[in-house]
């Protein structure tokens, strides 16, 4: 995507660019508005079009938003070759939500720094893959704050953002954007309960764990190697407790936050490779490499590096919060719909047929 462009449709003059990001270049011609505006009176039942004229480079995304009587476009940018089918076709609700929160922020002095995360927003939505994207649940620092109040239950936007204001210091903070990564990866729910607006409830939650390597190493290696790698796999997997928060975090401070580390990683679940090579991926940090090895995410013998506890991510069914919703609710921290609400939408991923309690990713 190359730019983000809001437009307002004026009933007397048209279409009025506001405001666009990144700012450098012109607006495009008012014709090119107009095609839009006309494209978009053809397809009412849609509020995302697609316009592409033959006579240009760049293809466009309309999203069509109406507020407080007003008409507005969200428009999108691309040049020809880019793909941008996921967004528009797997989540078009996302780029709704995007629009809404701009227009929202018009007049305020939020719109500058908010039409430049959408913009990136958009842009990185599918880039990564989803391990990448969900390390980023554990990099990004408010958004495995967010995590950990969601784990306590049901939660109002209203309070979500004033604790996090209050409690944690994140006073800038576009929660709308913030949260679409955890709508794209089906962690939460968003609806309205009798009594209560724009409730958040986490219905699958997220963490990572060391697993076992799926393959044992192979090619020309010595039957008494591979004997001693099978009994040290076997020892240490028979006393290992994945639930400490010692192991937590070692996880996250060893692997999650060090990009090169995660990078050997998977390089190692499809090859055992030289310690040359190894020390590459690591950018030459022979204490990061020892460091791997004491901590058993790596076997070396003989020049060679094997994988020896990879990391994975566990998305799963919170049923955890069943009892703690039951002890907010006697403590009048949650109204009674609130509880409900929540109730209702763990216990439904108990009842689907065929459904399973985790996945690991």
């Amino acid at each position: 995507m190359e730019r983000i462009i809001l437009t307002h449709w004026s009933s007397s003059i048209g279409p009025e660019p506001i405001i666009q990001y990144p700012p450098e270049k012109l607006f495009p011609a008012k014709d090119l508005f107009l095609k839009i505006w006309a494209k978009h009176e053809l397809n009412k039942e849609n509020s995302v079009i697609e316009f592409t004229p033959e006579d240009e480079d760049n293809s466009y995304v309309s999203v069509i938003q109406r507020f407080e009587g007003e008409v507005y476009f969200l428009i999108l940018v691309y040049s020809k070759e880019d793909m941008h089918d996921d967004i528009i076709k797997e989540s078009p609700e996302i780029l709704a939500l995007i629009s809404k929160n701009l227009i929202e922020l018009i007049n305020t002095n939020k719109i500058t720094r908010t039409i430049s995360e959408a913009y990136n927003t958009i842009r990185n939505y599918s880039k990564l893959d989803e391990e990448e994207n969900l390390i980023n649940f554990f990099q990004d620092r408010i958004k495995y704050t967010i995590l950990q109040i969601l784990r306590n239950g049901v939660i109002s936007k209203q309070k979500l953002t004033n604790i996090l204001r209050h409690e944690y210091g994140f006073s800038t903070v576009n929660i709308d954007l913030i949260l679409i990564s955890f709508f794209h990866e089906n962690l939460l729910v968003k609806k309205n309960v009798p009594g209560s607006k724009e409730c958040f409830f986490l219905i699958r939650d997220l963490s990572c764990t060391r697993i076992p390597p799926d393959n044992l190493p192979s090619g020309q290696i010595e039957e008494n190697l591979l004997r001693k790698f099978k009994s040290a796999l076997k020892k240490y997997y028979q006393e290992f407790y994945n639930a400490s928060d010692f192991e937590n975090k070692t996880i996250m401070q060893t692997v999650l936050f060090n990009k090169d580390v995660f990078s050997l990683l998977k390089t190692l679940r499809k090859k055992q490779i030289t310690v040359n090579d190894c020390l590459n991926i690591l950018n030459n940090k022979e204490e990061l490499f020892n460091e791997l090895i004491d901590k058993k995410f790596i076997y070396e013998a003989k020049g060679h590096v094997y994988l020896f506890s990879d990391v994975r991510f566990i998305k799963f069914s919170p049923y955890y919060l069943i009892e703690k919703l039951v002890d907010r609710y006697q403590n009048q921290e949650i109204s009674f719909n609130e509880y409900i609400a929540h109730l209702k939408l763990l216990t439904e991923q108990m009842e689907e047929p065929f459904s399973l309690d985790y996945e690991i990713v």
